[in-house]
């Protein structure tokens, strides 16, 4: 699929958002204003972006514990989110959901999940969903390396298969299942080429670079909304940052994480290829930038005045009368 100019603006704009966004997060997590969990999605942004970036908000995506990037990507709302983590009553989920069950059903974001390899059973029944009712639209399942050995994961991939689903695996190889090296975990050494053995078609491709992603998906989508059925596509992308804030990272090597944000940095190697290739310059990409970093930061003033959820709504949101 060819993209425009504004298609490329608006994904840099996207990418630079989840960025800023999660570096944001990791400075109030470490001073004591976000509860919870944080995990950071930062140096995967090309990934989310290159999948959502085409999906309509009928398309469905169901996301990680790391699932900020994909929130982001698919169109949730940045203040919503911000004060969702800050858990205040403004939030996506009223505050109740926090950074690793961020949801928003109208964007089609059906959840971030706290679950290791949860995303993929969601995406059948919402792959059922658009089958039966003849939608046009496709549900993505993401899960990392980790997730991607689950049984959860390996049923899900052989029902869409067998059912037919309009159904996208994608499977973001950051390296690490928390701290257990991805070439240790899986003992086929090729996430890829496992899902081969489902009868899955499959796509690997270096998730640092969105147009290899964006060309992935485009085929995986054609498919799944032409009736083809599901498929798979493995993006490799080492986080940035530890399994979660805080974590020490005793498992990586010494200058593994700087030599990552030097030669592996998606934004910058975006930014290098359209520059270069004529298609936006600096001075575009700079007022982006700019405009991203007012946006954030205004997400945190408006989280920080929030208001805590009232007790009176403990029970709300929790359970479903049928």
């Amino acid at each position: 699929m060819s993209l425009n100019n504004d298609d490329l603006k608006t994904a840099y704009r996207l990418m630079r958002t989840i960025r800023e966004f999660e570096e944001i997060v990791n400075t109030e997590f470490l001073e004591g204003n976000v509860p919870g969990f944080v995990h950071l999605y930062a140096g995967q942004e090309a990934s989310a972006v290159g999948i959502c970036l085409t999906l309509s908000d009928g398309d469905k995506i169901c996301s990680t514990h790391r699932g900020h990037g994909h929130c982001i990507a698919k169109g949730c709302d940045v203040t919503q989110m911000m004060a969702e983590i800050f858990g205040k009553s403004e939030g996506l989920c009223s505050g109740k959901g926090g950074s690793m069950h961020i949801a928003d059903i109208d964007k089609g974001m059906l959840g971030a999940n706290a679950i290791v390899g949860g995303a993929p059973p969601l995406t059948i029944g919402a792959g059922l969903s658009a089958k039966l009712n003849k939608t046009g639209g496709v549900a993505v399942a993401f899960t990392g390396d980790g997730g991607s050995s689950q049984g959860t994961t390996f049923e899900a991939m052989n029902m869409a298969v067998v059912l037919q689903l309009p159904v996208i695996f994608v499977f973001e190889n950051n390296g690490y299942g928390e701290g257990t090296g991805h070439d240790f975990a899986v003992g086929s050494k090729d996430i890829s080429r496992r899902a081969q053995g489902f009868g899955l078609p499959v796509s690997t491709v270096d998730g640092y670079d969105f147009f290899a992603v964006q060309d992935a998906m485009q085929v995986s989508l054609t498919r799944a909304r032409s009736g083809g059925g599901p498929s798979v596509i493995e993006t490799k992308c080492m986080r940035f940052y530890g399994h979660f804030v805080g974590d020490p990272e005793l498992y990586r090597a010494a200058n593994e994480r700087q030599s990552l944000q030097e030669k592996h940095d998606c934004l910058q190697i975006f930014r290098a290829r359209v520059i270069q290739s004529e298609l936006l310059a600096d001075e575009e990409l700079d007022e982006i930038d700019t405009s991203v970093i007012a946006q954030v930061k205004d997400a945190v003033l408006a989280a920080k005045n929030g208001e805590a959820p009232n007790i009176d709504s403990l029970l709300s949101d929790v359970y479903v009368s049928y």
